[in-house]
């Protein structure tokens, strides 16, 4: 019996070993992976995946840019809707980004919980391993006590089977937790690779949240400003160069729980948005009608239309400065979407700005021409009128280029102040009539029709 007896106390001693070996290994790998030991590691693998998210990105870009080549032909609805595909694939990979965000934290909790309680069990396991080592050691000690009755042997023996029932619930949980611990991993590794996907984006539609406090948001704003070709650039002066982006700062407040505008200031002040925050203001009361699902947030409608707005305000100033010349000057009335044109003689054009010129092909269109100063005043109401008329109705090149439409209106006033000339020059004593009524009115223009010479302003103040 006694040999028996030694092969299971050698036996049992060869297990607790064992275990206490596994669970020295575990205590390794658990505080390895506490203390981040797998740094440069995790470096090299950082740089990987922002590689590999960088090539994804350029092949989703490319294939975009295929699909879309044609963006430079498109008019200003198919390039809402251009933008608005590109907004909605941003809006996909942010919410994708935000929920495993949110997924990746619940798990960092729950692994900080597993992780405490892990600590606690590997210790729990390992004075348990020492009550059974001391015990052993007593068994094998040759002074033990041979005479223990049968209970205490039974306690003994029950003990040790409670025991051995917790290490297994402690391997069990140590299972669980590493592979919690591998999720972890891979989640992290998936967040890292969206983080910089993110930020590529971030980077090409010029958006980034530089502030958050309370119900304020401080917002980026870099707009890429195209370039305008073909018609709508000629007679533009080469010394002004056009500008490629511009730079702002919008201070968004929003109403409390909910991503709706409250008001926004912008920084520096030099675009009027005045009429995009009203509306985004009364959003909701404005697309209430919708199914939920296509309701945009008000806050996405704002950023949007302010980029749009800025950029048709840059060009327009741009296209105005450099029309500029000694004989025409010009000013832009951003709030009515007017430009000016202050003409010889004191006359000025009042021109009607089309939505999305000079983006898009859409045509000006000749307001009215009014009397600057009181030598003017003599022109007929009705030639500025057949004047006006007339301008809106020249072909669709000509009032494309601003330059060369208030040009044309310019010819169009001097070939109906030559009209009424002729007809003032065909009416008996009509030299007299006009030297008489007009007598100390400075002239705007001297044309000589046939032999008799005349001030052309004069006569068309008939």
């Amino acid at each position: 019996m006694a040999e028996p007896m030694e092969i299971s106390s050698s036996s049992g001693s060869l297990n607790l070993q064992s275990i206490r070996s596994r669970m020295n290994d575990l205590s390794e790998i658990h505080n390895s992976n506490k203390n981040d030991v797998g740094t440069e590691a995790l470096s090299s693998d950082s740089e990987k995946l922002l590689k590999d998210c960088s090539f994804h990105f350029q092949g989703k870009v490319k294939q975009i840019i295929e699909e879309y080549s044609d963006v430079g032909f498109l008019g200003i609805e198919d390039l809402d809707k251009y933008l608005a595909y590109l907004k909605e694939e941003l809006n996909q990979v942010e919410a994708e980004s935000a929920k495993i965000s949110n997924e990746i934290e619940d798990l960092s909790r729950n692994h900080i919980e597993e992780s405490n309680m892990l600590e606690d069990n590997l210790e729990g396991l390992e004075c348990a391993l020492d009550s059974i080592a001391s015990q052993e050691r007593e068994e094998e000690d040759p002074c033990f006590d041979s005479s223990m009755n049968g209970e205490n042997q039974l306690n003994l023996l029950d003990a040790n089977e409670g025991q051995k029932f917790e290490i297994l619930e402690l391997e069990s949980q140590i299972e669980k937790n590493n592979l919690i611990l591998k999720s972890l991993q891979d989640l992290d590794s998936t967040f890292r690779r969206l983080d910089a996907l993110e930020q590529i984006e971030d980077a090409l539609t010029g958006l980034k949240v530089i502030g958050f406090d309370g119900n304020c948001i401080r917002l980026s704003l870099q707009t890429y400003i195209p370039k305008v070709e073909g018609v709508l650039c000629q007679n533009m002066s080469e010394d002004i160069s056009e500008p490629s982006e511009m730079n702002h700062e919008l201070l968004v407040e929003i109403v409390d729980g909910i991503m709706e505008v409250k008001n926004v200031e912008m920084f520096p002040n030099d675009v009027y948005i005045g009429d995009i925050v009203d509306t985004a203001k009364s959003f909701r009361q404005l697309f209430s009608n919708l199914v939920a699902p296509e309701i945009r947030s008000s806050l996405e409608w704002l950023v949007g239309k302010v980029q749009d707005r800025i950029i048709l305000s840059t060009l327009r100033r741009f296209a105005v400065k450099s029309t500029n010349k000694s004989r025409h000057c010009f000013e832009y009335l951003e709030r009515d979407e007017t430009i000016i044109a202050h003409l010889a003689g004191g006359l000025d054009a009042f021109i009607k700005v089309s939505q999305g010129w000079p983006l898009s092909k859409s045509p000006l269109k000749l307001l009215s021409v009014k009397s600057s100063d009181h030598h003017s005043r003599g022109i007929s109401l009705s030639l500025l009128c057949k004047v006006e008329e007339m301008a809106n109705s020249l072909d669709m090149n000509i009032r494309l280029n601003l330059s060369t439409f208030v040009d044309a209106v310019e010819k169009l006033l001097l070939e109906q102040m030559r009209l009424e000339l002729r007809f003032a020059n065909s009416i008996p004593n009509s030299q007299e009539i006009f030297s008489q009524d007009l007598a100390g009115i400075k002239p705007l223009y001297d044309i000589q029709i046939g032999n008799n010479p005349g001030k052309l302003a004069c006569y068309c103040s008939l």
